[in-house]
């Protein structure tokens, strides 16, 4: 079983409270729009870390990510970017992709809003955007996500809110 906390859109601030949420995570999962490579050095100093690069991103950052990840985990098949809509409306550079090769879990930051949904014509794929956990942007709750994997089996899906978009607590 892995443990994941997944955030995205932190524009240059990582709440410290994110490290006390992700504490017994296995892994940390960023979507994109980190804002500062210190944010990647953190994240990678504390747990495992997967990150894509957001549209937000300078060329320091964007050389220690991708733009896109496609990995395996716990039986699930993952895609990890930045910019790729929501259901039903994907970006038009991810949907032949999506159709071709369509992953269990799919996982996009870019909106700043907080959605899990199945897209059941999809063959019932999983779309996770966390929301956005930074102070940039028009979201009102900064958000993270956090769940376990297990052997095809996805678990304790749990939102977590930070307060405020505009409030340092």
């Amino acid at each position: 079983m892995k443990s994941i906390g997944l955030l995205s859109d932190t524009h240059g601030y990582l709440d410290e409270r994110i490290f006390e949420h992700f504490a017994n995570c296995d892994e940390v999962w960023h979507a994109g729009d980190i804002g500062s490579i210190r944010i990647i050095e953190q994240l990678e100093a504390f747990k495992p870390a997967r990150i894509v690069f957001g549209n937000i991103d300078d060329k320091e950052v964007r050389t220690r990510t991708a733009e896109n990840l496609h990995f395996e985990l716990e039986g699930f098949r993952i895609w990890m970017t930045h910019i790729g809509g929501a259901p039903p409306r994907y970006n038009p550079q991810v949907m032949p992709s999506l159709k071709a090769l369509t992953p269990d879990i799919f996982v996009c930051g870019h909106s700043h809003i907080l959605r899990v949904i199945r897209d059941k014509p999809l063959n019932n794929m999983l779309y996770m955007n966390p929301g956005a956990a930074g102070r940039e942007g028009f979201h009102k709750i900064r958000t993270l996500l956090r769940f376990n994997l297990h052997e095809g089996i996805i678990s304790q899906m749990e939102v977590i809110e930070l307060g405020k978009r505009g409030a340092i607590q």
